[in-house]
C-alpha cells in the first residue's frame, strides 16, 4: 500500500508574500532509495510516485481522497506563524 503526507504549502523563501499558502499538498513517500547514476552521477531511483504532487483546498479533501484511492496517508500540521512586528525606525536604534 502506497504512504504519502499531507501538509499545508509553506510560503517561498523568495518572497514575502503568502499567496497559495492556503493550500494542502498530497505528496507520496518515496518507496525505493535514491542511487548515484553510474554515467552522470546524478542521484535517481526507480519510484515514479516521487514526482506526483496533488493539491487540494483543504487538509480534509485531501484525506478524502487518500482514503478513497487507498492510500494510507498522515497529515503533518501546518507550524504556527510568528509575526515580528517591528518599524522601520526600530532599525535606527
Amino acid at each position: 500500500m502506497p504512504t504519502a503526507r499531507i501538509y499545508q504549502q509553506p510560503k517561498s523563501a523568495m518572497s514575502s508574500g503568502k499567496a497559495l499558502t492556503h493550500r494542502w499538498v498530497l505528496e507520496f513517500e518515496p518507496s525505493d532509495a535514491k542511487r548515484a547514476d553510474p554515467l552522470t552521477g546524478w542521484a535517481g531511483s526507480g519510484d515514479t510516485r516521487e514526482q506526483v504532487k496533488l493539491r487540494f483546498p483543504t487538509a480534509e479533501a485531501a484525506q478524502a481522497y487518500a482514503t478513497r484511492e487507498g492510500i494510507e496517508a498522515h497529515v503533518v500540521p501546518a507550524p504556527v506563524r510568528k509575526l515580528k512586528l517591528q518599524a522601520y525606525a526600530d532599525n535606527f536604534r
